[in-house]
Protein backbone atom coordinates (compact mmCIF):
# COMPACT_ATOMS: atom_id res chain seq x y z
CA UNK A 1 0.00 0.00 0.00
CA UNK A 2 1.11 3.52 -0.75
CA UNK A 3 1.72 5.88 2.14
CA UNK A 4 -0.18 8.62 0.26
CA UNK A 5 -3.39 6.65 0.82
CA UNK A 6 -3.09 7.26 4.56
CA UNK A 7 -1.78 10.82 4.28
CA UNK A 8 -5.18 12.46 4.94
CA UNK A 9 -5.32 10.55 8.24
CA UNK A 10 -1.74 11.42 9.22
CA UNK A 11 -1.76 15.13 8.43
CA UNK A 12 -4.42 17.29 10.05
CA UNK A 13 -6.25 19.98 8.08
CA UNK A 14 -5.23 23.07 10.00
CA UNK A 15 -7.23 26.30 9.89
CA UNK A 16 -5.96 28.53 7.05
CA UNK A 17 -4.09 31.47 8.56
CA UNK A 18 -2.28 34.40 7.02
CA UNK A 19 1.49 34.65 7.40
CA UNK A 20 0.95 37.80 9.45
CA UNK A 21 -1.13 35.90 12.01
CA UNK A 22 1.52 33.17 12.23
CA UNK A 23 4.24 35.76 12.80
CA UNK A 24 2.15 37.48 15.50
CA UNK A 25 1.83 34.17 17.35
CA UNK A 26 5.58 33.58 17.02
CA UNK A 27 6.58 37.02 18.29
CA UNK A 28 4.04 36.91 21.10
CA UNK A 29 5.29 33.56 22.37
CA UNK A 30 8.93 34.72 22.15
CA UNK A 31 8.52 37.88 24.19
CA UNK A 32 6.13 36.31 26.72
CA UNK A 33 8.40 33.34 27.42
CA UNK A 34 11.46 35.59 27.66
CA UNK A 35 9.84 38.03 30.09
CA UNK A 36 8.29 35.30 32.26
CA UNK A 37 11.70 33.68 32.62
CA UNK A 38 13.55 36.91 33.36
CA UNK A 39 11.03 38.18 35.91
CA UNK A 40 10.69 34.81 37.66
CA UNK A 41 14.46 34.60 38.04
CA UNK A 42 14.35 37.83 40.06
CA UNK A 43 12.07 36.26 42.69
CA UNK A 44 13.11 32.59 42.80
CA UNK A 45 16.33 30.89 43.75
CA UNK A 46 18.06 28.16 41.79
CA UNK A 47 18.02 27.55 38.08
CA UNK A 48 16.14 25.86 35.28
CA UNK A 49 13.00 24.05 36.42
CA UNK A 50 13.20 25.66 39.86
CA UNK A 51 12.45 29.01 38.19
CA UNK A 52 10.28 28.19 35.16
CA UNK A 53 8.16 25.08 34.61
CA UNK A 54 8.08 23.45 31.18
CA UNK A 55 4.29 23.72 30.86
CA UNK A 56 4.75 27.45 30.19
CA UNK A 57 5.95 26.49 26.72
CA UNK A 58 2.72 24.65 26.00
CA UNK A 59 0.71 27.52 27.47
CA UNK A 60 2.54 29.99 25.22
CA UNK A 61 1.52 27.97 22.16
CA UNK A 62 -2.12 28.08 23.20
CA UNK A 63 -2.19 31.70 24.39
CA UNK A 64 -0.64 33.15 21.24
CA UNK A 65 -1.59 30.67 18.52
CA UNK A 66 -5.20 30.14 19.71
CA UNK A 67 -6.06 33.10 22.01
CA UNK A 68 -9.83 32.71 21.49
CA UNK A 69 -9.90 29.08 22.58
CA UNK A 70 -11.84 28.27 25.78
CA UNK A 71 -8.68 26.43 26.91
CA UNK A 72 -6.62 29.63 26.96
CA UNK A 73 -8.81 31.99 28.95
CA UNK A 74 -7.56 33.44 32.27
CA UNK A 75 -9.27 31.00 34.64
CA UNK A 76 -8.21 27.83 32.75
CA UNK A 77 -4.64 29.16 32.60
CA UNK A 78 -4.36 29.96 36.32
CA UNK A 79 -6.79 27.39 37.74
CA UNK A 80 -5.68 24.57 35.47
CA UNK A 81 -2.04 25.04 36.47
CA UNK A 82 -2.49 25.44 40.21
CA UNK A 83 -5.13 22.73 40.67
CA UNK A 84 -3.05 20.25 38.66
CA UNK A 85 0.13 21.19 40.52
CA UNK A 86 -1.61 20.59 43.85
CA UNK A 87 -2.86 17.18 42.70
CA UNK A 88 0.58 16.28 41.34
CA UNK A 89 2.33 17.10 44.63
CA UNK A 90 -0.32 15.19 46.61
CA UNK A 91 0.07 12.08 44.42
CA UNK A 92 3.85 12.29 44.69
CA UNK A 93 3.57 12.31 48.49
CA UNK A 94 0.88 9.65 48.89
CA UNK A 95 1.64 7.08 46.13
CA UNK A 96 5.02 5.35 46.43
CA UNK A 97 5.13 3.82 42.93
CA UNK A 98 6.42 6.42 40.47
CA UNK A 99 4.40 5.39 37.42
CA UNK A 100 1.18 4.80 39.32
CA UNK A 101 1.57 8.23 40.91
CA UNK A 102 2.20 9.78 37.51
CA UNK A 103 -0.86 8.21 35.89
CA UNK A 104 -3.05 9.07 38.86
CA UNK A 105 -1.86 12.69 38.91
CA UNK A 106 -2.58 13.26 35.21
CA UNK A 107 -5.97 11.54 35.22
CA UNK A 108 -7.18 13.23 38.43
CA UNK A 109 -6.04 16.58 37.07
CA UNK A 110 -8.22 16.10 34.00
CA UNK A 111 -11.22 15.29 36.18
CA UNK A 112 -10.57 18.25 38.51
CA UNK A 113 -10.14 20.67 35.61
CA UNK A 114 -13.38 19.46 34.03
CA UNK A 115 -15.27 19.86 37.31
CA UNK A 116 -13.89 23.36 37.92
CA UNK A 117 -14.25 24.51 34.28
CA UNK A 118 -10.51 25.13 34.11
CA UNK A 119 -9.45 22.65 31.43
CA UNK A 120 -5.97 23.63 30.25
CA UNK A 121 -3.82 20.92 28.54
CA UNK A 122 -0.52 22.07 30.13
CA UNK A 123 -2.14 21.26 33.48
CA UNK A 124 -1.57 17.57 32.75
CA UNK A 125 2.10 18.32 32.10
CA UNK A 126 2.54 20.18 35.38
CA UNK A 127 0.88 17.35 37.32
CA UNK A 128 3.31 14.90 35.73
CA UNK A 129 6.26 17.20 36.41
CA UNK A 130 5.34 17.39 40.09
CA UNK A 131 5.56 13.61 40.39
CA UNK A 132 8.64 13.04 38.24
CA UNK A 133 10.49 15.87 39.95
CA UNK A 134 9.96 14.68 43.52
CA UNK A 135 13.35 12.97 43.69
CA UNK A 136 15.15 15.99 42.24
CA UNK A 137 13.97 18.64 44.69
CA UNK A 138 11.70 20.31 42.15
CA UNK A 139 8.32 19.67 43.82
CA UNK A 140 9.19 18.58 47.33
CA UNK A 141 6.15 20.22 48.98
CA UNK A 142 3.04 22.28 48.27
CA UNK A 143 5.03 25.51 47.97
CA UNK A 144 5.60 24.31 44.38
CA UNK A 145 1.96 25.27 43.68
CA UNK A 146 2.60 28.94 44.43
CA UNK A 147 6.16 29.20 43.14
CA UNK A 148 7.21 28.59 40.50
CA UNK A 149 3.82 27.38 39.11
CA UNK A 150 1.52 30.13 40.36
CA UNK A 151 4.05 32.89 39.70
CA UNK A 152 4.81 31.63 36.18
CA UNK A 153 1.12 31.30 35.30
CA UNK A 154 0.30 34.79 36.59
CA UNK A 155 3.17 36.36 34.63
CA UNK A 156 2.17 34.45 31.49
CA UNK A 157 -1.40 35.73 31.88
CA UNK A 158 -0.18 39.33 32.18
CA UNK A 159 1.91 38.85 29.04
CA UNK A 160 -1.06 37.36 27.17
CA UNK A 161 -3.26 40.31 28.15
CA UNK A 162 -0.69 42.88 27.11
CA UNK A 163 0.79 41.31 23.97
CA UNK A 164 -2.39 39.90 22.40
CA UNK A 165 -4.21 43.22 22.71
CA UNK A 166 -1.19 45.14 21.42
CA UNK A 167 -1.18 42.81 18.39
CA UNK A 168 -4.82 43.61 17.67
CA UNK A 169 -6.40 40.49 19.18
CA UNK A 170 -9.23 40.54 21.71
CA UNK A 171 -8.03 38.73 24.82
CA UNK A 172 -9.65 37.43 26.90
CA UNK A 173 -12.39 36.30 24.55
CA UNK A 174 -15.64 38.23 24.86
CA UNK A 175 -18.73 36.39 25.99
CA UNK A 176 -21.45 36.12 23.36
CA UNK A 177 -23.89 38.98 24.08
CA UNK A 178 -27.41 37.91 25.04
CA UNK A 179 -28.91 41.41 25.27
CA UNK A 180 -29.28 44.02 22.56
CA UNK A 181 -27.54 46.99 24.19
CA UNK A 182 -28.52 49.45 21.47
CA UNK A 183 -32.28 48.90 21.82
CA UNK A 184 -32.23 47.53 25.40
CA UNK A 185 -34.18 44.31 24.86
CA UNK A 186 -33.52 40.58 25.04
CA UNK A 187 -34.78 39.63 21.58
CA UNK A 188 -32.18 38.08 19.27
CA UNK A 189 -30.73 40.34 16.61
CA UNK A 190 -32.58 40.28 13.28
CA UNK A 191 -30.04 38.00 11.63
CA UNK A 192 -30.24 35.57 14.57
CA UNK A 193 -34.01 35.13 14.41
CA UNK A 194 -33.91 32.87 11.35
CA UNK A 195 -31.75 29.84 10.67
CA UNK A 196 -29.32 28.50 13.25
CA UNK A 197 -29.23 30.43 16.53
CA UNK A 198 -26.90 30.25 19.52
CA UNK A 199 -29.29 27.96 21.40
CA UNK A 200 -29.27 25.57 18.44
CA UNK A 201 -25.46 25.47 18.45
CA UNK A 202 -25.36 24.85 22.20
CA UNK A 203 -27.91 22.04 21.94
CA UNK A 204 -25.95 20.43 19.11
CA UNK A 205 -22.80 20.44 21.26
CA UNK A 206 -24.72 18.84 24.12
CA UNK A 207 -26.04 16.18 21.75
CA UNK A 208 -22.51 15.39 20.51
CA UNK A 209 -21.21 15.27 24.13
CA UNK A 210 -17.67 16.25 23.12
CA UNK A 211 -15.41 19.11 24.15
CA UNK A 212 -15.09 21.48 21.21
CA UNK A 213 -12.06 23.76 21.34
CA UNK A 214 -13.82 26.87 20.05
CA UNK A 215 -15.73 29.56 21.91
CA UNK A 216 -19.46 30.04 21.43
CA UNK A 217 -18.90 33.51 19.99
CA UNK A 218 -16.34 32.23 17.46
CA UNK A 219 -18.59 29.30 16.53
CA UNK A 220 -21.47 31.70 15.88
CA UNK A 221 -19.21 33.99 13.86
CA UNK A 222 -17.91 31.06 11.78
CA UNK A 223 -21.48 30.04 10.97
CA UNK A 224 -22.48 33.61 10.10
CA UNK A 225 -19.47 34.18 7.84
CA UNK A 226 -19.99 30.84 6.11
CA UNK A 227 -23.60 31.85 5.47
CA UNK A 228 -22.44 35.15 3.94
CA UNK A 229 -20.04 33.34 1.58
CA UNK A 230 -22.75 30.87 0.59
CA UNK A 231 -25.20 33.70 -0.13
CA UNK A 232 -22.58 35.55 -2.16
CA UNK A 233 -22.04 32.44 -4.26
CA UNK A 234 -25.78 32.10 -4.84
CA UNK A 235 -26.42 35.75 -5.70
CA UNK A 236 -23.34 36.47 -7.75
CA UNK A 237 -21.12 39.52 -7.48
CA UNK A 238 -23.63 42.28 -6.72
CA UNK A 239 -21.68 45.14 -5.15
CA UNK A 240 -22.61 48.31 -3.33
CA UNK A 241 -21.65 50.23 -6.45
CA UNK A 242 -24.34 48.37 -8.40
CA UNK A 243 -27.23 49.40 -6.13
CA UNK A 244 -26.18 52.73 -4.59
CA UNK A 245 -27.72 56.12 -5.30
CA UNK A 246 -25.12 58.30 -7.01
CA UNK A 247 -26.74 61.73 -7.02
CA UNK A 248 -26.07 62.49 -3.36
CA UNK A 249 -26.81 65.69 -1.47
CA UNK A 250 -24.07 66.44 1.04
CA UNK A 251 -23.22 69.03 3.68
CA UNK A 252 -19.95 70.12 5.25
CA UNK A 253 -18.82 70.63 8.83
CA UNK A 254 -19.61 74.35 8.73
CA UNK A 255 -23.02 74.06 7.05
CA UNK A 256 -25.61 75.86 9.18
CA UNK A 257 -28.27 73.73 10.83
CA UNK A 258 -31.11 75.59 9.15
CA UNK A 259 -29.67 74.83 5.71
CA UNK A 260 -29.09 71.14 6.54
CA UNK A 261 -32.63 70.81 7.87
CA UNK A 262 -33.98 72.43 4.70
CA UNK A 263 -32.04 69.92 2.57
CA UNK A 264 -33.45 66.98 4.52
CA UNK A 265 -37.01 68.26 4.16
CA UNK A 266 -36.71 69.32 0.50
CA UNK A 267 -35.28 65.98 -0.68
CA UNK A 268 -37.52 63.98 1.72
CA UNK A 269 -34.57 62.01 3.06
CA UNK A 270 -33.58 61.06 6.60
CA UNK A 271 -29.80 61.55 6.55
CA UNK A 272 -27.02 63.52 4.85
CA UNK A 273 -23.33 62.60 4.60
CA UNK A 274 -20.97 65.22 6.02
CA UNK A 275 -17.87 65.58 3.84
CA UNK A 276 -14.65 67.55 3.87
CA UNK A 277 -13.42 69.59 0.85
CA UNK A 278 -11.94 66.40 -0.64
CA UNK A 279 -15.37 64.64 -0.37
CA UNK A 280 -14.14 62.25 2.31
CA UNK A 281 -16.89 61.32 4.76
CA UNK A 282 -16.29 62.74 8.24
CA UNK A 283 -19.76 62.12 9.69
CA UNK A 284 -23.45 61.78 9.00
CA UNK A 285 -26.37 63.93 10.15
CA UNK A 286 -29.94 62.65 10.39
CA UNK A 287 -33.35 63.79 11.54
CA UNK A 288 -32.67 62.00 14.81
CA UNK A 289 -29.63 64.19 15.46
CA UNK A 290 -31.81 67.29 15.23
CA UNK A 291 -34.57 65.92 17.41
CA UNK A 292 -32.39 64.58 20.23
CA UNK A 293 -30.37 67.83 20.45
CA UNK A 294 -33.42 70.17 20.53
CA UNK A 295 -34.35 69.21 24.12
CA UNK A 296 -37.78 67.95 23.03
CA UNK A 297 -38.89 66.45 26.33
CA UNK A 298 -42.55 67.39 25.98
CA UNK A 299 -44.91 67.76 23.05
CA UNK A 300 -46.47 71.07 24.14
CA UNK A 301 -43.68 73.19 22.66
CA UNK A 302 -42.31 70.69 20.15
CA UNK A 303 -42.49 72.95 17.11
CA UNK A 304 -41.26 76.07 18.89
CA UNK A 305 -38.26 74.32 20.41
CA UNK A 306 -37.29 72.69 17.11
CA UNK A 307 -37.51 75.98 15.20
CA UNK A 308 -35.48 77.78 17.87
CA UNK A 309 -32.82 75.06 17.76
CA UNK A 310 -32.52 75.09 13.97
CA UNK A 311 -32.43 78.85 13.41
CA UNK A 312 -29.14 80.66 13.61
CA UNK A 313 -28.51 82.63 16.77
CA UNK A 314 -27.91 86.34 16.07
CA UNK A 315 -24.59 87.81 17.18
CA UNK A 316 -21.09 86.44 17.56
CA UNK A 317 -21.66 83.91 20.35
CA UNK A 318 -24.13 81.11 20.97
CA UNK A 319 -24.92 78.63 23.72
CA UNK A 320 -26.37 76.06 21.30
CA UNK A 321 -24.96 74.20 18.28
CA UNK A 322 -25.04 76.27 15.10
CA UNK A 323 -23.40 74.10 12.44
CA UNK A 324 -23.65 70.49 11.27
CA UNK A 325 -20.27 69.49 12.66
CA UNK A 326 -21.48 70.15 16.20
CA UNK A 327 -24.31 67.60 16.11
CA UNK A 328 -23.32 65.06 13.44
CA UNK A 329 -22.71 61.41 14.26
CA UNK A 330 -19.03 60.60 13.92
CA UNK A 331 -17.19 58.55 12.86
CA UNK A 332 -19.58 57.57 10.10
CA UNK A 333 -19.86 53.89 9.15
CA UNK A 334 -19.01 53.58 5.46
CA UNK A 335 -18.71 50.76 2.93
CA UNK A 336 -16.50 50.31 -0.12
CA UNK A 337 -18.17 50.47 -3.53
CA UNK A 338 -16.73 47.04 -4.46
CA UNK A 339 -18.07 45.41 -1.25
CA UNK A 340 -20.65 42.66 -1.77
CA UNK A 341 -24.12 43.80 -0.71
CA UNK A 342 -24.49 40.83 1.68
CA UNK A 343 -21.86 42.46 3.91
CA UNK A 344 -24.23 45.42 4.36
CA UNK A 345 -26.89 43.28 6.01
CA UNK A 346 -25.34 43.33 9.54
CA UNK A 347 -24.80 47.10 9.30
CA UNK A 348 -28.39 47.86 8.32
CA UNK A 349 -30.05 45.27 10.57
CA UNK A 350 -28.06 44.37 13.67
CA UNK A 351 -26.42 47.81 14.02
CA UNK A 352 -29.64 49.71 13.40
CA UNK A 353 -28.34 51.88 10.55
CA UNK A 354 -30.69 53.17 7.84
CA UNK A 355 -28.15 54.75 5.48
CA UNK A 356 -24.59 53.75 4.64
CA UNK A 357 -22.35 56.14 2.66
CA UNK A 358 -20.37 54.36 -0.07
CA UNK A 359 -16.77 55.37 -0.73
CA UNK A 360 -14.17 54.49 -3.35
CA UNK A 361 -10.61 53.29 -2.91
CA UNK A 362 -9.52 56.85 -2.07
CA UNK A 363 -12.18 57.04 0.69
CA UNK A 364 -14.13 59.67 -1.29
CA UNK A 365 -17.93 59.63 -1.25
CA UNK A 366 -19.44 58.11 -4.40
CA UNK A 367 -22.95 57.10 -3.30
CA UNK A 368 -25.38 56.02 -0.62
CA UNK A 369 -27.22 52.76 0.10
CA UNK A 370 -30.42 52.72 2.14
CA UNK A 371 -32.39 49.87 3.65
CA UNK A 372 -34.84 50.09 0.74
CA UNK A 373 -31.99 49.74 -1.78
CA UNK A 374 -30.69 46.66 -0.02
CA UNK A 375 -34.10 44.98 0.33
CA UNK A 376 -34.78 45.47 -3.39
CA UNK A 377 -31.37 44.08 -4.33
CA UNK A 378 -31.69 41.03 -2.07
CA UNK A 379 -35.15 40.31 -3.45
CA UNK A 380 -33.97 40.61 -7.05
CA UNK A 381 -30.83 38.54 -6.39
CA UNK A 382 -32.72 35.86 -4.48
CA UNK A 383 -35.15 35.41 -7.36
CA UNK A 384 -32.44 35.35 -10.01
CA UNK A 385 -32.55 32.11 -12.08
CA UNK A 386 -29.76 29.68 -11.25
CA UNK A 387 -26.72 30.33 -13.42
CA UNK A 388 -27.96 33.73 -14.64
CA UNK A 389 -25.53 36.61 -14.61
CA UNK A 390 -26.31 39.37 -12.10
Amino acid sequence: MKLTKFLPYLVSESTPLSMGEKLRATLGAFFATLIVGLVSSQFLQGGGLHIMVTSMGASAVLLFAAPHSPLTQPWPLIGGHMISAFIGVACAMLVPDLWAATALAVSLSILAMHLTHSLHPPGGAIAMMAVLGRDHGIASDFSFVLAPVGLNALLMLLMALAINNLLGRHYPARAYPTRDKKHQHDDPKPLDRLGIGMNDLQQALRDMDVYLDVSEADLKQIYSRAGVHAYQRKMGEITCGDIMSRDITTVEFGTELEEAWAQLRFHKIAALPVVDPARRVIGIISLVDFLKRANLKTYETFEDKLIKFIRRTPGMSSEKPEVVGQIMATPAVTAQEDMHIVELVPLLSDHGLHHVPIVNAERRLVGMVTQSDLIAALYAGGNRPEGATP
